[in-house]
């Protein structure tokens, strides 16, 4: 047999022992600590040397040993935007990786291709923005990149000449993604406008205007304006009908960043009007449609901007068919060549499940943050940071002298982690340091979120009660 072939016997015995473990850790995943206690001398158990010969099947043990040292996804995994990964997706995973299509175009994979604009065409519909093409991405920084060049090349084209500089507007809160697209892509950081908000965090509207008003009359190149379905801290949705109207009136390409939560379009619509008048949206299956990374979206209402921005095809690619179908390429309308099959575990998710089940549990996560909120409020020790637009909650332990209070939530937060029960990540909501709960999690129930406040008030309790305890003379 060549070197690396495996037996029938052999692959099966390897894969049945893989599913094993991971049936296991499923089984057992409410018992495991949602935040690990590990550390750098923990993980510098991984830093060996490349073995000569192979250990077989006893290589499973180092699959235990990752496992003792994972963020697992519990129901109390909620900190930052992070999904928690349907088990059937993951199947999908594991069977895309077994048929290893290069997702190119349908003459290299003409089932995983089909699958795709499949899978893109339905996530358009679903979410409101039904005709649109696109391609999945590993994340939604590769779809905000590519929104933007496609941007760039209407307003500025520079796949010939170079990159001019161009202004791009944007709220304040806007993903981390965007200055570094606006940097790669040559446009500079120093024209992207970020626009302040208002007391709900979304786009401040009158001062969008203003800056733009300031460009034109500078005779500055306006290239493209951006609204947030969901920005990372807060959850805040831009009011995006309005911020079509204004990129329509100033010529300006209008990108949704829904990369967090545009896909809650499909349990309240309601919250998302305008969407559809976008140029191009990004979301993320791996974050509110549960999947395991890397599982993203890129839909565009024009494809052919995107070849515009993106084609290049050289002699070895090109195709010798005129048919629609079998002369598909995904290679000339996005940035990558080279592309896995994505698409499969979404289109296997969705079909084992049925779009009723992931319409459900969004509107469950929705509630779940709402009820959240209302333990927070109901605590006079806790006090909410922002409105709870979708499923961010931005909180602090408020009873305590002011001053002191990002300290102290700082604290409690490293508390409430170390303990390992709950996993939550910082909030920082204009100066005020605080506790973030995002839910973004299918597993979570109504008993987690009661366990993350009593968490929070356990935790500050024992932050409280050593910063009280009298220092040992020097």
């Amino acid at each position: 047999m060549p070197p690396l072939a495996l037996s029938d016997d052999e692959f099966r015995a390897l894969a049945e022992a893989v599913t094993a473990l991971a049936g296991d850790f499923l089984a057992g995943l409410d018992d495991r600590p949602t935040f690990s206690a590990t550390s750098a001398v923990d993980t510098a158990a991984f830093d060996l040397s490349v073995e000569e010969a192979g250990l077989g099947l006893a290589v499973l043990r180092d699959l235990e040993t990752i496992t003792a040292h994972v963020r697992a996804p519990t129901g109390r995994r909620v900190p930052y935007v992070v999904g928690s990964g349907d088990p059937v997706g993951a199947l999908g995973d594991l069977y895309a990786s077994v048929l290893n299509q290069n997702v190119t175009a349908w003459r290299s994979a003409p089932a995983a291709v089909a699958v795709e604009r499949a899978v893109v065409a339905w996530l358009g519909e679903v979410i409101g923005c039904s005709g649109f093409a696109g391609t999945f991405t590993s994340g939604g920084s590769l779809g905000n990149l590519m929104a933007l060049a496609m941007a760039r090349e209407t307003r500025a084209p520079a796949n010939e000449a170079g990159a001019q500089p161009g202004a791009v507007y944007a709220s304040d809160e806007v993903h981390m993604s965007i200055p570094k697209a606006v940097a790669t892509l040559g446009l500079g950081r120093a024209n992207l406008r970020l626009i302040p908000t208002d007391a709900n965090f979304r786009i401040d509207v009158s001062a969008l205007e203003a800056a733009i008003a300031r460009d034109r009359e500078a005779g500055m190149r306006r290239i493209a304006l951006i609204g947030s379905a969901g920005t990372v801290m807060t959850g805040a949705v831009d009011p995006l009908a309005t911020l079509a109207d204004v990129a329509r009136r100033n010529d300006l390409w209008f990108h949704v960043d829904g990369a967090y939560g545009a896909p809650a379009a499909i349990a309240a619509p309601e919250k998302f009007a305008g969407i559809a008048e976008a140029d191009s949206v990004s979301l993320d299956a791996h974050k509110w449609l549960y999947q395991p990374l890397d599982c993203s979206i890129l839909l565009v209402r024009d494809v052919e901007v995107a070849r515009r921005a993106f084609s290049y095809s050289a002699e070895y690619v090109q195709t010798t068919t005129a048919d629609p179908i079998e002369g598909f390429t995904f290679f000339d309308q996005t940035i990558e060549l080279s592309r896995r099959f994505r698409a499969l575990k979404l289109w296997l998710s969705i079909r084992y499940h049925g779009l009723a089940a992931f319409r459900d549990a969004i509107a469950e996560n929705l509630a779940q943050a709402q009820a959240l909120a209302g333990l927070i409020e109901a605590d006079p020790s806790l006090e909410l940071l922002a409105p709870v637009e979708l499923s961010a909650v931005c909180f602090r332990w408020s009873n305590g002298d002011d001053d002191a209070l990002n300290e102290l939530n700082e604290a409690i937060l490293r508390e409430v982690n170390q303990a390992g029960r709950a996993w939550l990540s910082n909030a920082s909501v204009r100066g005020a340091v605080g506790l973030r709960a995002c839910i973004t999690n299918h597993r979570t129930t109504e008993e987690d979120i009661r366990a993350i406040v009593d968490e929070v008030l356990s935790a500050a309790s024992r932050v409280g009660a050593r910063s009280a305890r009298p220092q040992a003379a020097p």
